[in-house]
């Protein structure tokens, strides 16, 4: 058996601690996290004040959570747990159900902006029973769509490459907008004129500055972008299918 010094420091690689408690679970302090985080963003996430909302001292956290990075890798596979992935019952339907679980991961990143600064702090995420069962029916929607064995686990790294990093960009960007108090729209019309400045001396880049709809919807502008890019990515993808 392992010695304690050789495990490696993850909530999914060790044993759970006791029993749940009726008035505390493990189920009810991640549930309650991930609503601080909503919230309050990840620099509120402390055990001291996750241990007050719970009206519960934070010792009695420590009995189902050894500490805070478990803690986060326990928020991260629940949310997660959001993601749809669509089944198919022929190939031809792949690119479609791909798309559309692609829009329910940025979906869930949006509306959980502390993932962006989550996502390359986790750790072992992918040890989490959601995450695991995501993969799962990932590796079974690209089998389907006619992806060979030896390719699959690439093309899905690939296209959640993307889909994370731009997802956590636009996180970011909002987590921005909330500590300013600020519209998006109220944000970007502040912001031009320092962006017309900073360009002004690179033809090219004033050409593009010019070329963006500064006065259209900023949501929808991020969604076209999206939307863009993962169609390219798609574009990509296809072709290493199978007929």
């Amino acid at each position: 058996m392992p010695s304690e010094k050789s495990q490696v420091g993850s909530v999914w690689t060790r044993p759970r601690k006791g029993r749940d408690q009726p008035a505390l679970t493990r189920e009810h302090i991640v549930a309650e996290a991930v609503a601080l985080l909503d919230a309050e963003g990840m620099e509120a996430l402390t055990m001291r004040q996750l241990g007050a909302r719970l009206n519960a001292g934070a010792t009695s956290l420590y009995r189902h959570v050894a500490n805070r990075d478990e803690l986060i890798e326990l928020v991260v596979d629940e949310v997660y747990g959001e993601i749809a992935v669509p089944a198919i019952t022929e190939p031809a339907e792949w690119r479609t159900a791909t798309a559309q679980f692609a829009g329910n991961m940025r979906a869930m990143i949006l509306r959980h902006p502390w993932m962006a600064v989550t996502l390359s702090q986790v750790g072992l995420s992918h040890l989490g029973p959601n995450v695991s069962r995501m993969t799962d029916r990932m590796i079974a929607l690209f089998q389907a769509g006619g992806f060979a064995p030896d390719e699959v686990g690439d093309a899905l790294s690939a296209l959640s490459a993307y889909v994370a990093g731009g997802s956590a960009s636009e996180a970011a960007w909002l987590t921005t907008l909330a500590r300013a108090g600020q519209t998006e729209a109220e944000m970007i019309a502040a912001l031009r004129p320092a962006v017309e400045q900073a360009a002004a001396d690179f033809p090219r880049l004033t050409a593009d500055f010019a070329a963006e709809d500064w006065t259209g919807d900023p949501a929808e502008t991020r969604a076209r972008k999206f939307a863009y890019g993962l169609d390219r990515i798609l574009d990509g993808l296809d072709p290493r299918r199978r007929a």
